[in-house]
């Protein structure tokens, strides 16, 4: 997993809860809290660090995920390079979909050892949008706070279903509504 998604994590943490909690965080998961944004790291870790802050705060670790998926939205958006031609997007469908078919792609070039998760898109209408999310972290909430970051962004109400396809939880059906204005 790539190092931003931990540095980013962190700041989370610090800004939401303070310093003070972020160091018992880091504690209780035996964790020295050193990380760039630019280097790899075991998913495994980032999963220790969000089961410490949900002992700490007692807030269950999935909806700590969706939080911190919302709130890094825009900072992983301004990462992208200008070559993913985010700016021809205009709504969180279009999106969604360049995220698959574009930025992890580029991710996948850029660092050899990369294993970002898949989309799978299974339909699409004006107003609804399913695609199975396919990850072995079973991250799918931080794919829910992306998806609730990117629909502030957009400035779209959605409702968003998430089915677990097996008890793992590496592959989640999302069906992603457009609330009619």
């Amino acid at each position: 997993m790539k190092g931003i998604i931990f540095t980013e994590f962190m700041e989370l943490v610090e800004r939401e809860f303070g310093l003070e909690l972020l160091d018992r965080v880091l504690a209780d998961a035996d964790d020295q809290g050193i990380y760039t944004s630019v280097g790899s790291y075991d998913h495994k870790d980032l999963v220790k660090l969000i089961v410490s802050l949900s002992k700490e705060t007692g807030i269950a670790p999935e909806a700590l995920q969706t939080v911190f998926g919302k709130a890094t939205f825009m900072n992983l958006y301004k990462s992208v390079p200008e070559s993913a031609n985010l700016k021809s997007c205009k709504n969180c469908f279009q999106f969604i979909r360049l995220v698959e078919e574009h930025i992890h792609l580029e991710v996948k070039k850029l660092y050899g050892d990369a294993n970002p998760p898949k989309f799978v898109f299974i339909s699409e209408t004006e107003t609804v949008l399913e695609f199975d999310y396919l990850s072995a972290r079973c991250m799918a909430h931080v794919c829910l706070g992306l998806i609730e970051g990117c629909a502030d962004f957009f400035d779209q109400s959605l409702r968003v279903e998430m089915d677990p396809k097996d008890g793992s939880g590496d592959t989640v059906r999302f069906v992603v509504t457009l609330n009619e204005a």
